[in-house]
């Protein structure tokens, strides 16, 4: 039995952590949190201590260990600004670490991770659970037995919706969160070139502060991508029955079924980590490109290789930062 920590314990994805952690027979010793609203902790751990101060958080750890009890693994489930951190203390108290994705926000942060994975003996693994989806698998093995030669057109659409307190939260903030792009796209953009291969150019149409827009040009295909968190660019059909979220891709025109099959996903990625073949700090490297290249790039405007939701118009609200700069912005690459 492994014993775990978890950093980040309130937060959407640390339930599936905990999960994971029991579904797979180890135990969480210790979780922290700056809030405290983490009862769903009893479901899975009643006995972990948890703190709300990292200062006390690092000495109960320190003291766990002075008296013989292990710490095997640090799950970091913090925000993304914090992750490249938290990854360094898991290291520095002699454990592997499991961190959410995104693994961290820029790719010299990967470079000085590796540093440390070397320095140390450790490993950094990270959570890319649309590689485990069997569609997705099954996707995979089709193109590879494909054609080489076949470029394919692909539309990807993914619309979560949020609310007022998005940008309110640490997610608002582009310095902490990586914007959109980072934020809800990264896991697709890392399931993209697994897939389909290698970047070949990265062209940005559209990207404020609810969404973001692109085209991106793999060995493999051709890729026409839409990400938002705002409910009014839901399809109306989706609207219609009262949904919040739709996500679709095609290829070739044709749908690529995957809403469902997600329940064990991070179940079986922690399973594949305590097993040796975990995802490593290399095969996060270029999602983290992809996103870091999208969160610094000058918008083009709409340019005709635009994916079709991209002209969705832009609507400001009085509770967002910034946005009436970005209305403009938005509308003048729109004209052009």
């Amino acid at each position: 039995m492994k014993n775990f920590v978890l950093i980040g314990a309130a937060g959407y994805v640390a339930p599936r952590h905990m999960r994971a952690i029991k579904d797979t027979g180890h135990q969480l010793v210790a979780a922290l949190d700056s809030n405290d609203s983490v009862g769903i902790i009893d479901s899975y751990f009643p006995q972990a201590d948890f703190f709300t101060e990292f200062e006390r958080f690092d000495r109960h750890i320190s003291k766990l260990q002075r008296n013989g009890t292990s710490i095997d693994y640090v799950a970091v489930c913090s925000p993304n600004y914090l992750h490249d951190s938290h990854i360094r203390f898991g290291m520095r108290v002699g454990a592997n670490v499991i961190c959410e994705k995104p693994l961290v926000l820029n790719p010299w942060n990967v470079s000085a991770l590796k540093d440390i994975e070397v320095e140390t003996g450790l490993k950094v693994n990270t959570i890319l659970q649309l590689r485990l989806h069997p569609a997705l698998i099954a996707l995979k093995k089709e193109v590879e037995a494909g054609d080489p030669n076949k470029i394919y057109d692909v539309d990807l659409s993914y619309i979560t919706s949020r609310g007022k307190w998005y940008y309110t939260s640490w997610k608002g903030f582009k310095e902490k969160s990586g914007g959109i792009a980072t934020n809800i796209g990264i896991h697709f953009f890392d399931m993209l070139h697994w897939i389909f291969g290698a970047v070949e150019s990265n062209v940005i149409h559209v990207h404020t502060h609810d969404r973001a827009a692109g085209y991106l040009q793999l060995r493999r295909a051709r890729v026409r991508w839409f990400l938002s968190i705002n409910s009014d660019t839901l399809p109306e059909e989706v609207k219609a029955k009262g949904g919040t979220t739709f996500r679709s891709i095609t290829v070739d025109n044709k749908e690529i079924e995957f809403s469902g099959g997600f329940t064990d996903l991070h179940t079986l990625s922690y399973q594949a980590i305590l097993d040796g073949n975990g995802f490593s700090l290399n095969e996060a490297a270029e999602a983290i490109q992809i996103a870091y290249d999208i969160r610094n790039a000058k918008t083009v405007g709409l340019d005709g290789s635009h994916h079709p939701l991209a002209e969705l118009p832009l609507v400001t609200h009085p509770f967002t930062r910034g946005t009436e700069q970005e209305a403009r912005l938005f509308s003048e690459a729109v004209s052009k």
